[in-house]
């Protein structure tokens, strides 16, 4: 079967239903928009012969676990496993001010890339394992997240568990410029830095100490860590209350990235070890959120080289890539999983007005996880 040909002949079914859950916005903070949308895409993926598992969040969307598992299959099968997210960056009713749309090669809209292709795909590959009867050599399960955009603690613990019960990991998150599928990615660490000084006015500041000119003194020393591409965003700072007042309290949010788990303990190490530069000063820091480095591994590597041999018959050439970002493929790798990232289509925009992905790389892509899903 050639899977590139069979999805070009179905392009405008694929295409019909990018339009359908691109239209149904779902933004992660909406859970009653998220829900709509991944109790939508769930009945879909009943009608491939899926079974569907609910997880009820409270607070956030819920999470959906979708297996396919054929009677033929031994009970000692292996599995796959699958991620994908449904929930995005965009407010409900971006999609009168960013519609959906095609340009030539190009499908516009919010979400469209990140990563509600992925979705599509997933079924798409799905249904059609299922409708031409292709036996796979082991369990599929897809995991849905409804918040991988903001990051969830109860999605990684599930994807956690999921992952060391697979032998392989596929993200469908869009690949790299030029196709490159993402086998390392940075780690990420947000911090809150809290000063806290004594309160004065602003005529006798020696009376106080300046909560603000502590947060600025420990600001400049971050240049420290800094080293071996870990990188430090002064996000958002805020402090004082008046301008003829000594402030008393100041805080800052960094975005901390890494190649390597090392280097994220030398950035924790640093924050434990600080000291305050003025007398009277008090520090403190949380960490707000975290994400591991999605780090190369033989597994990995082993992963990518027999994903390339099944591509080579498809005539597409994998290369391998990294990015500075994060996704719920980190998780998997770092609960000890082979991975593989970036096996969405390619396109540009994430996040931004012109996001958009690439037609011929969608059907592409497509037929790959088709591929994949059958063989590995």
């Amino acid at each position: 079967m050639d899977f590139r040909l069979y999805f070009k002949s179905r392009q405008s079914e694929l295409v019909n239903f990018l339009k359908k859950i691109v239209i149904l916005e779902s933004p992660t903070g909406d859970k009653k928009a998220v829900d709509a949308c991944s109790a939508m895409v769930g009945t879909e993926f009943k009608k491939a012969g899926a079974r569907i598992v609910r997880i009820p969040q409270k607070d956030i969307g819920d999470f959906h676990i979708v297996e396919y598992a054929p009677p033929f299959l031994p009970k000692d099968a292996g599995q796959i496993l699958v991620l994908a997210h449904v929930d995005t960056v965009w407010p409900v009713g971006k999609i009168t001010r960013m519609p959906f749309y095609i340009s030539g090669e190009k499908i516009y809209g919010p979400g469209v890339l990140d990563m509600k292709a992925g979705i599509v795909m997933a079924f798409s590959a799905l249904a059609a394992i299922d409708k031409l009867n292709i036996k796979p050599q082991s369990k599929i399960v897809f995991f849905i997240n409804s918040a991988e955009e903001t990051g969830s603690g109860a999605a990684h613990d599930w994807i956690r568990k999921l992952a060391k019960k697979s032998s392989a990991v596929l993200c469908l998150e869009p690949a790299m410029p030029g196709g490159a599928l993402k086998v390392e990615r940075k780690g990420r660490v947000v911090i809150r830095l809290d000063v806290k000084g004594k309160a004065a006015h602003g005529g006798s500041p020696e009376k106080g100490v300046s909560a603000v000119e502590e947060l600025v003194s420990q600001l400049t020393r971050l240049k420290k860590i800094r080293v071996r591409e870990t990188t430090v965003n002064i996000g958002i700072i805020g402090g004082g209350e008046k301008a003829n007042v000594v402030p008393e309290g100041a805080w800052a949010i960094l975005d901390i990235r890494f190649w390597k788990r090392l280097d994220r303990d030398k950035v924790m190490t640093y924050f434990r070890e600080l000291e305050p530069v003025l007398s009277g000063a008090k520090l403190k820091f949380s960490v707000e959120s975290s994400t591991p480095p999605m780090e190369k591994t033989m597994a990995s590597a082993g992963l990518f080289e027999r994903a390339g041999k099944i591509a080579s018959s498809l005539d597409i050439s994998l290369r391998e890539g990294k990015s500075g970002g994060g996704s719920d493929a980190s998780i998997a790798s770092d609960a000890g999983a082979p991975t593989l990232d970036g096996l969405g289509p390619e396109g540009d925009g994430i996040h931004a007005d012109h996001e958009h992905l690439r037609l011929p790389s969608f059907l592409e892509r497509t037929a790959l996880l088709t591929e994949l899903l059958s063989r590995l």
